[in-house]
């Protein structure tokens, strides 16, 4: 090289001789040729132009950068001469002035960089001064250049050192042009010293060894000017913040605004507007507050709004049907969806325009350059501008596809939620919850997924046509064979769809029916592990699971023959193409077989997202279809009940010839002949039998019973209070407010008139303390005293109460009666069920119900003088009062007068109110400071949630869950070989076919054609193998995870599902198991094809110009660089995104089951409000991550592109006949897909890690520690046990978290055997807490429990619960039939469950039934009241008959008759057993052997009831006196 600096080394001499002798490019006896060729390089892009050119920038750069500065100096003159400053500058100048730094790594590799760049430029000055030229140019321009380049970077060193001082954190604009300014003329500089070396082979001196350098330094910079961060960190600028801050409300305002809405044009096409967002994320895991607000059009609100207008709209035009349906969802995402249309179309265009040019590259590089090399750079830029566009345009319409999704899934769910509460009675029966949970879980998605894929409709036929231009401007004839082979191609692909849309339909069924049955389990978990059922319905899931995988495996093997047909098909494509021009006689060059093969691998594109795309649609078209039908689905009708103004009738409430049916159309209705008037202020009993209809006639005049005739006339505002409570999620405060202001005196008037205030002394955090699930923590009399408060505060004009005293303590239940209903709502109009006789007197009018009619009604006194029916019931209630004044009168408590009992009534009263009033005044601190909540006192707490990377343990107990992961390498080779086998084929093609049609074939066109086909074949069996084995893999680690975490569920201990919302378990065994079964193997599959596609495409390229493998060395680093700096957000984003979907699925859940309270209270907007709000808290996260994706492939599309851009700027730049131009156009081929390549790996890697966050969730579930084993081998008892029943407690205390107090304190006591013990207590006394640890559903903390000399801790829980029975105070029954619920171990005769049905008094009412035993339970036993439901309970003790049997509260939701029948029943059957009695009423436990009192979680009690009610001031005998004086009373 002349006037060069040379290294003598031989080593060095020979690197481009050894890289052009490798790449065939260089042969001894062709030097000549080519030094020849290399000389012949026009002057006009010799260095000396581009010095010249770099001399402009520079002073470009010089001259705006002294303007800057000089612009800053004058405006701080200006500043200076005012006399005040800017408030917020005051504050923004003292932060940074305040703020201590911290220098990254990163800020002090950027100074060492810019250093080493100018010591570069001074020292090539100094080796122009000592050489006199440098790279062949001495012209004025280089010295001019390198002198204006040392002046630009002692600027720029200048000025990245006085970033430390003023402390920024954000590298200015200039700066990051400058440097990525510099970056492109050091690539170019390389270039030409590597033209230098070619031409001359000369040996490498220091000048190229600098630019080298120069290359390196400036490509780290070119990175820290991509990512704007200097390095410098603000570390103690929040001390002040607080101080300079408005207020913390301000703040948060300011930190929740819509980063998307306040985006320029720039940074909306180039996501940059998620900087910020990347740049917190980066430092510390995301949480909510840090994710931005959404766009306000975005808003669940505005969108819901938006489609309901529309619907109406079309509805209004058409009618309601499904295809209406349809018609409204495309109205509602026209706009849109045509502007990302236009995205797509102009993305599909784009594509094609590389193909178009291929033929034309060829031909330029095999000498035909009658316009010169310039005509080389114009395709060059072509190039490159298509690939830009496409770039672009892509991205535009993915990401408004997400968004679009996005869209329809909030109006969608808005709407399903909102028809849920709507939903007529027998709508309702037809959609259960699980079925309507799976509607917005999965079928919403499957809906939204085709707002994605729906542009593949119109981008396919425009690839096709375009594919087929280019093919026919390549091949002539030829091109219409290509064209019969795809739409071949696409033919197979109906009949597939079809079958594919059936298997999704079946699929669909089958995880409704899973979903339906794993949300009745979870439900009625309690239930299931006292009766020892829950293997038995653990069984049932596993089979309704087999079904659902037969299914799967069904629609997967299905995929994997569509995935091999659609990945088979370019090589079969291109075989009858180029079969049919051997045949025809069409020449085929390389050009056209390139040009040809690029088409092909453009339209496998479309063709891969072909199997995706039908299988999408055909889950899609279920899923709509069955969303559609739902939202057909009758709805309760408005005109069932008429609204009257207040001012224009005395009457609250009317009823004419009133007749009502649950079922719309049948010939005998429900509730039937009811005439009805309530004046205003009226008290109204209701009684009757079990199953007499006085829960339903509340229904009628709710409006919740379709009316069949008659009219009902309502005035004012309804509250309901039903016979089950319904109990939000939140704290007791919530619950009682239910929405509304919170007032201090009204709500502490209303405690205390609800018996509420002890209850709250107990709480750690009082009215503030949080409510389980479905009030999961509190006692049925607790939450019924809620429930009545909720009402309450409403200040209603018509209360409308369901039996609720039938769940508190008889003192309790006086006091609700006289302070509540008598007390602060004597003016209201009251309608209250009740069973209890003692209530009935203080009634204005009594309702005698019996099958469905009002038989008798009038006051009490009147009913009695009618003596048709009435006296029953009291007789009934008499007997049992009889039955307590009798055990008073033998223990000669009534010997005092009558003056001394009310006396001490009194002393009682002022007793309880003196307590209530001091717990009132203690709670007064707790309301004024309800933000400082106790964290002790919270039961359900934030959904557990994994923070950083995805750990490698998770990756590795998914990939070596079957067969230890034998199968996955073999899965990885099928793909590699497949790979080599078409690049191969490819390569062939280029190689063999002529360079043009005038050149002799090296080979004969059959053997080339013979050749190709060969090995396509061959890749297309590795394809085939491959696709089995990730279906079959995949489905069978699915599988395995779903089995492991379904066993783990219901083998885990009570308090698990206590404090864990349904929803949370429903999002894993419904969302996250269907990422599993259809997605996961796929996703994780495709990130190691993707990086042998990438690597197949890098070695192609490679070795035509093998500097592309160079530069791959710092395009890759960057990729890292950017993944890296993108996962820590994604990851928690996508994190985010799915626990705020938990609580969308629980609070829907929630308010399904209370409806009808919903609907009473006028709630419904404020409900659908919250559900909106939800929505919006999910879409946060949701929107952003996918947002986040888009950036990451935005800057990765865009740095592939630049490497196409080196490659052809490379390729043109070298001399004629310096390359082969087939095997050129053949890396130009792939090069054409590079971009779709590491977006394919980015977008892949980061999706699995995304949908490993399922993997990692159902991993957590899967990891919950067990209860006790079910069964110890080792200690088995007897198959008699228990024999006599004798019940040992010692010491016992239970509490049911560790951080809770104890329930259960030093309980110690002997229960004799076969005897009958009556336990009783106020509510919250440890009742129901002492049963539950005799079942061990809580586990002692402290002390034993023996039954027969059996230490209970030492069996297996099954041998435990299945030896003993229990009717729980809640009555459970599940959807299937009247055997199945008395029965469901099949353990029985018909004839013994007859007689059991006959015993309980259900017989007569199931023998009317034309199913008899088979007779129909729906969800939650929903047509069965919950008097009849109590006593299915009853007969499933009958059949049982243990030796030991517990009874709480098993008689309070029937009526007296009913419940002395029942208890005369229970003597009977159960005369020799051992008998727990939990009894509000007591009269059921009177005639005890023996009484056990708790109080407080203590005995305080235990003898038989005569020696208890010999002491008077013995607590049974207050509360035998408080049962006498209320029935007395009242």
């Amino acid at each position: 090289m002349e006037g060069g600096w040379s290294l003598y080394s031989p080593s060095l001499a020979r690197i481009p001789h050894m890289f052009l002798h490798a790449a065939g490019f260089l042969d001894d006896s062709t030097d000549s040729t080519v030094s020849q060729y290399l000389r012949k390089w026009p002057e006009v892009y010799s260095p000396c132009f581009w010095a010249s050119t770099f001399a402009v920038i520079q002073l470009v750069f010089i001259t705006s950068t002294v303007a800057q500065f000089l612009f800053k100096r004058i405006r701080w003159c200006r500043q200076r001469l005012k006399t005040t400053t800017p408030e917020s500058n005051k504050c923004s100048n003292q932060e940074q002035k305040n703020a201590d730094i911290k220098l990254g790594v990163s800020y002090e590799a950027s100074k060492l960089c810019c250093l080493l760049i100018l010591l570069s430029h001074v020292t090539r000055i100094l080796s122009l001064q000592l050489q006199g030229r440098i790279n062949g140019c001495k012209h004025p321009p280089f010295v001019l250049g390198e002198g204006l380049q040392v002046l630009s970077w002692i600027i720029l060193s200048l000025a990245v050192f006085s970033l430390q001082k003023t402390k920024s954190t954000k590298h200015p604009l200039t700066i990051r042009a400058w440097w990525i300014s510099n970056f492109l003329q050091s690539i170019i500089s390389v270039i030409f010293d590597l033209r230098f070396s070619l031409s001359d082979h000369e040996y490498i001196g220091y000048a190229e060894l600098i630019d080298l350098f120069t290359l390196v330094a400036a490509t780290y910079l070119f990175a820290t000017a991509a990512r704007g961060k200097t390095g410098i960190t603000l570390i103690n600028i929040s001390i002040t913040e607080p101080l300079l801050s408005p207020s913390a409300g301000q703040q948060t305002e300011i930190e929740r605004t819509s980063l998307y809405s306040r985006a320029s044009v720039l940074d909306l096409v180039t996501f940059s507007w998620m900087s910020p967002l990347f740049a917190i994320g980066y430092k510390k895991p995301l949480d909510s507050n840090d994710v931005p607000d959404i766009d306000g059009r975005d808003n669940a609100d505005l969108l819901s709004d938006s489609f309901k207008r529309i619907l109406a709209d079309v509805e209004c035009r058409h009618g309601l049907s499904t295809s209406s349906i349809y018609r409204a969802m495309l109205l509602y995402i026209r706009r849109k969806a045509i502007i990302n249309a236009v995205f797509a179309i102009l993305c599909a265009c784009a594509s094609y325009v590389g193909p178009t040019l291929i033929n034309d590259l060829v031909k330029f590089l095999g000498g035909k350059r009658e316009y010169g090399v310039e005509k080389g750079y114009l395709l060059a830029v072509a190039f490159l501008s298509a690939k830009v566009v496409e770039t672009v345009a892509q991205r535009q319409w993915i990401f408004g596809a997400r968004r679009l999704g996005m869209w329809l899934r909030a109006a969608l769910i808005s709407h399903i939620y909102q028809k849920g509460l709507r939903l007529s009675c027998s709508a309702r029966q037809k959609h259960t919850g699980g079925k309507i949970i799976n509607y917005m879980s999965v079928d919403i998605q499957r809906i939204t997924d085709v707002t994605w894929y729906i542009n593949y409709i119109w981008m396919l036929p425009i690839q096709l046509s375009l594919a087929i231009y280019v093919l026919h401007k390549n091949l002539g004839a030829g091109a219409w064979a290509g064209l019969a082979a795809t739409l071949a191609i696409m033919a197979c692909n109906i009949p597939l769809t079809r079958l594919q849309k059936r298997l999704q339909s079946k699929i669909m069924t089958a995880k409704d029916n899973r979903m339906k049955a794993t949300m009745e389990v979870l439900r009625s978990m309690k239930i299931l592990k006292l009766q020892a059922w829950d293997t038995e319905y653990l069984q049932k899931l596993e089979a309704l699971r087999r079904d659902e995988h037969g299914w799967l495996w069904k629609s997967v093997r299905l995929t994997a023959l569509t995935t091999f047909i659609i990945w088979g098909s370019p090589a079969f494509i291109s075989s009858i193409t180029f079969g049919t021009c051997i045949l025809m006689g069409i020449p085929l060059t390389a050009g056209t077989v390139l040009s040809s093969l690029a088409t092909f691998r453009m339209l496998q594109d479309p063709i891969f997202t072909l199997p995706d795309l039908v299988s999408v649609f055909a889950q899609g078209k279920v899923s709509a279809d069955r969303v559609a039908q739902y939202l057909q689905e009758e709805e309760l009708k408005c005109d069932t009940i008429t609204e009257v103004p207040r001012n224009d009738t005395h009457y609250d409430m009317e009823i004419d010839h009133g007749a009502f049916s649950w079922e719309f159309e049948t010939t005998s209705p429900t509730i039937t002949d009811v005439n009805l008037k309530v004046k205003r202020g009226m008290k109204v009993a209701i009684c009757g039998k079990v199953g007499s209809g006085k829960s339903s006639l509340l229904s009628c005049i709710l409006g919740e019973m379709p009316k069949l005739a008659g009219t009902v006339r309502v005035s004012g505002r309804k509250a309901y209070v039903p016979q089950t409570a319904w109990i939000l999620s939140g704290t007791i405060r919530d619950n009682v407010l239910f929405g509304n202001p919170y007032d201090k005196e009204k709500y502490r008037k209303i405690i205390q008139a609800c018996a509420l205030n002890k209850d709250l002394e107990l709480f750690a955090n009082g009215d503030l303390t949080e409510i389980g699930e479905r009030g999961i923590n509190m006692s049925g009399g607790q939450k019924q005293r809620i429930q009545i408060a909720r009402s309450v505060y409403q200040d209603a004009d018509i209360y409308l109460f369901d039996d609720p005293f039938s769940a508190v303590d008889t003192h309790t239940g006086g006091q609700l009666f006289k302070d509540c209903l008598m007390g602060m709502l004597k003016d209201k109009t009251i309608l209250y069920v009740t069973h209890q006789v003692e209530f009935l007197p203080a009634a204005d009018l009594i309702l005698v119900m019996q099958d469905g009619k009002i038989v008798q009604n009038g006051t009490f006194d009147e009913l009695l003088q009618q003596n048709i029916g009435f006296e029953a019931i009291v007789g009934a209630h008499s007997q049992a009062i009889e039955s307590v004044t009798n055990a008073e009168s033998s223990s000669r408590i009534l010997s005092t007068d009558s003056n001394n009992l009310a006396d001490s009534d009194n002393e009682f009263e002022k007793e309880n109110d003196t307590d209530q009033l001091q717990g009132i005044i203690k709670q007064e601190s707790a309301h004024d400071v309800s933000h400082d909540i106790n964290e002790k006192g919270r039961l359900t707490q934030d959904e557990e949630r994994e923070k950083g990377g995805i750990g490698k343990k998770v990756y590795w107990a998914y990939l070596t869950a079957v067969h230890g992961g034998a199968l996955a390498p073999v899965i990885v080779v099928a793909q590699s070989f497949f790979q080599i086998l078409q690049v191969a084929s490819n390569y062939w093609m280029a190689w063999a076919c002529p360079p043009t049609s005038t050149t002799t074939p090296r080979l004969g066109l059959g053997l080339i054609f013979f050749v190709y086909i060969s090995l396509s074949i061959g890749s297309a069996l590795c394809i085939l193998g491959r696709t089995m084995l990730v279906s079959f893999v995949g489905l069978l680690t699915a599988e395995k995870f779903f089995k492991n975490m379904l066993h783990c569920i219901l083998h885990a201990p009570m308090s698990f599902f206590d404090s864990t919302p349904t929803g949370r378990i429903l999002n894993r065994v419904s969302n996250d198991q269907t990422v599993l079964d259809l997605q996961m193997a796929n996703k994780l599959g495709w990130c190691a094809f993707s990086v042998i596609q990438l690597l197949g495409t890098i070695g192609v390229m490679s070795q035509v110009a093998w500097p592309v493998f160079a530069i791959f060395i710092p395009v890759t680093a960057i990729c890292c660089v950017f993944q890296r700096y993108y996962i820590p957000t994604a990851r928690e984003l996508t994190r985010l995104s799915q626990i705020q979907r938990a609580p969308i699925l629980h609070h829907f859940a929630e308010s399904l089951t209370g409806a009808a309270s919903i609907r009473a209270y006028g709630q419904n907007d404020r409900f659908s409000k919250a559900n909106i709000s939800l929505i919006n808290n999910h879409s946060r996260p949701w929107f952003h991550s996918t947002s986040a994706i888009e950036w990451l492939c935005f800057r990765l599309n865009m740095l592939s592109n630049f490497v196409f851009a080196f490659s052809l700027t490379l390729l043109v730049s070298l001399p004629e006949g310096f390359i082969n131009p087939s095997i050129a156009g053949l890396a130009v081929t792939y090069a054409l897909n590079l971009n779709g390549h590491l977006s394919s790996i980015t977008w892949n890697t980061c999706e699995a890690e995304n949908m490993m966050i399922s993997v990692e969730r159902i991993i957590q579930y899967s990891r919950i520690p067990s209860e006790a084993p079910l069964i110890v081998d080792d200690h088995r008892p007897p198959n008699s046990w228990p024999k006599d029943g004798t019940i040992n407690i010692r010491n016992l205390e239970v509490r049911y978290r560790e951080h809770l107090p104890s329930v259960l304190r030093n309980i110690s006591c002997t229960i004799p055997g076969r005897k009958k013990v009556g336990i009783v207590g106020r509510t919250g006394s440890g009742k129901s807490t002492l049963i539950q640890a005799l079942f061990r559903i809580v586990e002692s903390r402290v002390g034993t429990i023996e039954i027969d000399n059996v230490d209970l801790r030492k069996i297996g829980l099954h041998d435990l619960r299945g030896r003993l029975s229990i009717i729980p105070q809640d009555p459970t029954m599940f959807e299937g039939t009247v055997r199945g619920n008395l029965d469901p171990l099949n353990e029985y005769s018909d004839q013994h469950i007859w007689e059991t049905l006959d015993r309980c008094q259900l017989g007569d009412i199931v023998r009317q039934s034309p199913n008899k035993l088979d007779s129909a339970v729906v969800e939650n036993g929903e047509n069965w009241s919950v008097g009849q439901r109590q006593l299915f309970c009853l007969g499933r003790v009958l059949l049982k008959r243990s030796n030991v049997l517990v009874l709480d509260e098993a008689t309070a939701s029937v009526d007296s008759s009913t419940d002395a029948i029942i208890q005369q029943t229970l003597q009977e059957e159960f005369g020799d057993c051992t008998v727990l009695t939990v009894a509000h009423r007591i009269h059921t436990v009177i005639d005890s052997d023996l009484i056990l009192v708790l109080s407080k979680g203590r005995i305080i009690e235990y003898d038989t009831p005569s020696r208890l009610l010999e002491d008077e001031k013995s607590e049974f005998s207050r509360l035998i006196k408080e049962y006498s004086w209320r029935s007395k009373d009242f």
